[in-house]
């Protein structure tokens, strides 16, 4: 049908708007709201002749610059109280005479709404091969609980029969002002409306329409919306760390559509994703990962996956994607756009990897909990060594203080991964003083309320140094020992590689600490002048600079806020 049929797409753009002064040509993430609607009707399959029909100089420039023709109205049709229909009618006769043809289906396209997919103006435009159809208008579901108003009674009154949620009660549809689409014989000065109507749904998206700045920064948002893909995994060579952290990334996303890929073989991280209810998919091998994100086709993907192969990220990169990678160390860092690494201080010589402490984020709960009063007396001891602790270091920990005399309480909190719960509960359960823990959600209360820390060199280092608790560290690995923040000057007593360190030593430094009031005090006010809280800004503001310039190679036309 659409072969022998001339569709014109008409946008009206006044000079004058109220609401947001100039808006038509503003620029809405980086281009001008009048370029929006013409793009639409160019990517279409169907639409013949784009036409923006104005009465201001600026506006027709600006839209004959991104491929319309433009019709400039008189000042009888410019004005404030002017209805669309004889605009966009007076366009119509206008275009037909230029072109010396007549068209036959007339779509109105309004800058308003700059978030309809062209794939949507097709599929209404392909509702006309019904031929009893004269006019298909944009609506959404905007269904809810409402009310109206009963003037002469001067009372109100429910709008539904039945309280229900909001998905239980029956359609109702709203129209958007995106599109309206009718038959040539249908336009006329004072309607646009054939007799026979059709609507199609759009997404609530698609149906933004500006009015007001507010839907001006949701219309942005939007449009800087990303897909980002997040592959991350835990097991007990490497703990719940990763995982942790890229759900604290994954909730500070809340404009971007996030989706988290996890082997299969580490069930670990995959129940708890799970548990905090993101959208996830499991893979099976390198290969299968890679199928996965061609499918989804995401702008960025984020691997927390510790050291990369040059043959994976060559080929996420051959791929398209704008790739970070967190505490990578391999070869594959060279070929990652960025790489944050709070855990190695140390300068790689690579511009394109960021490390230290500011690039370091806080679960959510630690922004809200108060910094840390040091009092003369000792009486919480917490031992929390991560999320699998595979050296047992817990035990050794509790066992070096129960040979000494302190008597206060000892909270011991165990991961997920922890091997040993059982053993570990019969070992101590006639011991008062020590509490046994698995798995809290609430680990920074835990922190606050210890007066002294026992800890791994691991993140849990950058947490208790936010609240200010005098904390000792011992490594569980090699690796931990390059975790150089847990230091002196940063407030902590690092005591090396634990399989290096002896008893006595943990009992004699336990005690000194206890004792050593002015000393936990000391520790306590520097740890609380390092400032953690803007890992998550310091880290995306290196994005968004970095996704500029990736965006300026041409490999990708889009910004990202």
């Amino acid at each position: 049908m659409f072969n022998n049929n001339k569709i014109l797409v008409v946008i009206p753009a006044r000079g004058g708007s109220k609401g947001i002064p100039r808006k038509n040509i503003r620029l809405l993430n980086h281009n001008p709201l009048i370029s929006y609607p013409i793009n639409i009707a160019k990517s279409s399959e169907y639409v013949d002749d784009i036409v923006v029909t104005t009465d201001d100089s600026e506006i027709a420039l600006l839209s004959e610059k991104f491929g319309a023709s433009v019709i400039m109205r008189s000042e009888e049709l410019s004005g404030d109280d002017v209805p669309l229909d004889p605009v966009v009618y007076d366009a119509m006769v206008k275009k037909e005479k230029q072109t010396f043809d007549e068209y036959d289906l007339v779509v109105t396209l309004q800058p308003t709404s700059p978030l309809l997919e062209p794939s949507t103006l097709d599929a209404a435009i392909e509702k006309f091969e019904d031929f009893a159809i004269d006019s298909v208008l944009s609506v959404v579901d905007d269904r809810h609980l409402s009310w109206g108003y009963d003037e002469k009674n001067e009372r109100y009154f429910p709008n539904y029969i039945e309280r229900k949620n909001r998905q239980y009660l029956p359609k109702d549809f709203r129209e958007t002002g995106a599109l309206l689409i009718t038959r040539r014989n249908f336009v006329h000065e004072d309607s646009r409306l054939g007799t026979n109507l059709d609507l199609i749904e759009v997404s609530r998206q698609e149906s933004v329409d500006i009015d007001n700045f507010e839907d001006w920064w949701i219309a942005e948002n939007y449009l800087q919306k990303k897909k980002v893909a997040i592959v991350v995994n835990a097991y007990d060579e490497i703990g719940t760390g990763h995982v942790h952290r890229c759900l604290s990334i994954a909730s500070k996303l809340v404009f971007h559509d996030v989706l988290f890929l996890m082997d299969e073989q580490h069930q670990l991280g995959i129940d708890i994703v799970d548990s905090y209810n993101y959208p996830f998919e499991i893979y099976d091998g390198e290969d299968d990962l890679i199928k996965i994100l061609r499918k989804h086709s995401p702008q960025i993907v984020v691997n927390d996956i510790m050291d990369t192969s040059r043959e994976y990220m060559t080929q996420l990169k051959e791929d398209g994607y704008f790739v970070v990678n967190f505490e990578d160390i391999g070869v594959g860092s060279e070929v990652a756009d960025v790489v944050f690494d709070a855990l190695y201080e140390h300068d790689m010589g690579e511009k394109n990897v960021f490390t230290g402490y500011k690039y370091y984020i806080l679960d959510d709960e630690f922004y809200f909990q108060p910094q840390k009063v040091i009092t003369p007396q000792v009486e919480n001891v917490l031992i929390a060594f991560g999320g699998t602790d595979p050296n047992n270091f817990t035990e050794t920990v509790i066992d070096s203080i129960l040979a000494t005399s302190y008597d206060g309480r000892i909270n011991v909190i165990l991961g997920l991964g922890y091997d040993g719960l059982e053993r570990l509960i019969d070992k101590y359960e006639s011991n008062q003083s020590v509490q046994i823990y698995r798995n809290v959600s609430d680990i920074s209360e835990f922190m606050f309320k210890a007066d002294l820390i026992f800890t791994s060199a691991g993140r849990s280092m950058y947490e208790v140094c936010s609240l200010g608790v005098p904390t000792i560290c011992l490594c569980q690995d090699e690796r931990e020992l390059t975790h150089v923040f847990a230091n002196e000057t940063n407030g902590f007593i690092n005591m090396g590689l634990c399989a290096d360190v002896e008893k006595q030593e943990i009992i004699d430094q336990f005690i000194g600490l206890v004792n050593d009031y002015e000393l936990r005090l000391e520790m306590n006010q520097k740890m609380l002048s390092v400032d953690l809280k803007d890992g998550f800004e310091n880290i995306w503001a290196v994005i968004r600079e970095e996704y500029r310039k990736f965006e300026l190679k041409g490999q990708k036309h889009e910004n990202i806020q």
